[in-house]
């Protein structure tokens, strides 16, 4: 399960990739799977590794970065050189449990806004590694949360989209300058 695609945990002076913000169309159009796993996807895992890591970041999902493709890469130990990152390639969640969980959970698409998101607490996933075998997970805790946080991603749904305190949710955006009209609320 160890991601063979690696890169240094480490911030770049000029990341590959450009992230897109909140009121993007890019964010809210559904991504397409991946065929094969090959050079060209391998390359845009490091680069989104890389990207990723340079924002402070433990999850990004390839529309994030104007790429059109089911692809994540997730890691919630940026500061622990001997964790490897995860890749997943055509995400699915299999199962995912009737107990929810509060999270407190932000985006580097929205940067400084951070709201409580009820998600799952646990859940199944089935993918593709960056090698291009299929692969199982289960999942809990903030893992879970940023695994599902990510899948939205690639489903054109943002954090915020889900966020039922709408008085914060306006608070906060306005705060950091995004327009409330930006969010499409789906039902949790």
């Amino acid at each position: 399960m160890t991601a063979e695609v690696l890169v240094e945990k480490k911030k770049l002076a000029k990341p590959p990739l450009t992230i897109y913000r909140l009121g993007d169309r890019v964010l809210r159009q559904p991504a397409k799977r991946i065929a094969k796993v090959d050079a060209e996807v391998k390359q845009l895992v490091r680069e989104m590794l890389q990207t990723m890591y340079s924002a402070d970041g433990i999850g990004l999902a390839a529309p994030q970065s104007g790429v059109n493709k089911q692809l994540i890469v997730i890691d919630c130990e940026p500061d622990e050189a001997a964790t490897p990152p995860l890749i997943l390639i055509n995400p699915v969640v299999k199962q995912a449990s009737r107990e929810l969980a509060v999270t407190q959970e932000g985006c580097l698409s929205i940067p400084g806004v951070y709201l409580d998101v009820k998600r799952p607490a646990a859940i199944e996933v089935s993918y593709k590694d960056d090698q291009g075998r299929p692969q199982k997970l289960s999942a809990t805790g903030l893992l879970a949360c940023c695994i599902q946080h990510e899948i939205d991603h690639l489903n054109g749904v943002l954090f915020v989209d889900r966020v039922e305190n709408a008085l914060m949710l306006n608070e906060a955006l306005t705060k950091h300058g995004f327009s409330a009209n930006a969010v499409k609320p789906v039902e949790n």
